[in-house]
């Protein structure tokens, strides 16, 4: 069972500033706080409501707005991002949207091609998906032996020696924004094909090309769906190894 966060703060928070609300013009507890009043609890409930408010209240603002914390499930955007790496989402790139609802109603920003993006399943909006903007709305891309051809012009691909990795790694350039991927087999490719973006869609994909589950297979993702821009880890761990601390604070390039 996955559990809805974003609601649960929410409701907290809502829950607590109304009965902050309530206390302040009705109940009036304030007024008799007094160290000889019995406590009751109704007292209760107003003094912990009173002591969490605020705290609910910031944490809301910041994990809808700012930044919330993610931490990648699967190693389909290796080398990138790591299975077991802590990451930080910026909310506020491409739009501001109400907690829960998912609903914009401020205009920040676009994906820009290279963008390393969250955002929501289409087929299940509970779970949370990071992979890499390859097509812009309006972009034909072209997939073919591990080769992107966007518009017509063939992505650049470089093979570069990396002995950490057991299969080849390449640099990939998208618009100048370069950044490594992994291939299985450079001569063959999952779901070779040409692929059409949709106006206020975009067409992602793994940087581990042969082990993601991306638009290849689940289509171009719809606008709404997006949450934000992966900026920062700021922690790995895997249980049982030891904790990688060169890639805290790296930048998600």
């Amino acid at each position: 069972m996955i559990i809805n966060l974003a609601l649960i703060l929410t409701v907290l928070t809502v829950f607590s500033g109304v009965i902050v609300a309530i206390d302040k013009m009705v109940w009036k507890t304030a007024e008799d706080d007094s160290r000889d009043a019995q406590p009751s609890a109704l007292r209760t409930l107003v003094e912990y409501s009173r002591s969490f408010f605020p705290v609910l209240l910031f944490v809301l603002v910041i994990r809808s707005f700012i930044f919330e914390p993610f931490r990648i499930p699967s190693g389909s955007m290796m080398p990138t991002l790591l299975k077991g790496d802590f990451i930080f989402v910026k909310k506020f790139s491409y739009g501001l949207r109400l907690p829960v609802t998912e609903s914009k109603v401020i205009e920040t920003g676009e994906p820009e091609r290279g963008d390393v993006i969250v955002f929501r399943l289409p087929s299940d909006p509970s779970v949370n998906y990071i992979k890499r903007v390859i097509g812009l709305p309006g972009d034909e891309i072209v997939y073919k032996r591990q080769r992107l051809t966007i518009n017509g012009e063939t992505v650049d691909l470089k093979q570069v020696d990396n002995a950490s990795y057991s299969v080849p790694v390449f640099v990939e350039d998208l618009d100048g924004r370069l950044h490594n991927i992994l291939v299985t087999n450079p001569q063959f490719s999952t779901r070779d094909g040409t692929y059409r973006v949709p106006k206020g869609h975009y067409f992602v994909m793994g940087d581990n090309r042969d082990r993601s589950r991306d638009s290849r297979f689940i289509g171009a993702i719809d606008e709404k769906f997006l949450v934000g821009e992966a900026s920062r880890i700021w922690m790995h761990f895997v249980p049982w190894n030891m904790p990688q601390w060169g890639r805290i604070g790296r930048k998600i390039q």
